[in-house]
């Protein structure tokens, strides 16, 4: 997985019938908590704190729903990279 357009994004979609919901959120927070900068999760043009459970779900992303990851830094692309792969693989449900 490259980064887009030169900037720290990676993009996936929602697979998951109950979509973002809370106890995905709370597994896309840990891994964001983890970074060493910040990460953010973007949802039609809207940019929240990734480790934020609370601003994640705010997003409402349903099954289907376009996201992107974004890193303040390149330290974090493993970050990014666990974060796709885990909303990829619909977030183990």
């Amino acid at each position: 997985m490259e980064p887009l357009s030169g900037k720290h994004v990676f993009e996936a979609e929602i697979i998951n019938e109950l979509g973002l919901h809370a106890r995905a959120a709370a597994q896309v927070a840990a891994v964001a908590a983890r970074a060493e900068n910040n990460v953010w999760l973007i949802s039609n043009g809207r940019k929240v704190d990734a480790s934020s459970v609370i601003d994640i779900l705010t997003l409402a992303c349903v099954k289907g729903a376009k996201i992107s990851f974004e890193a303040d830094h390149q330290v974090d692309l493993p970050i990014l990279e666990e974060l796709t792969d885990l909303v990829k693989k619909g977030f183990g449900e």
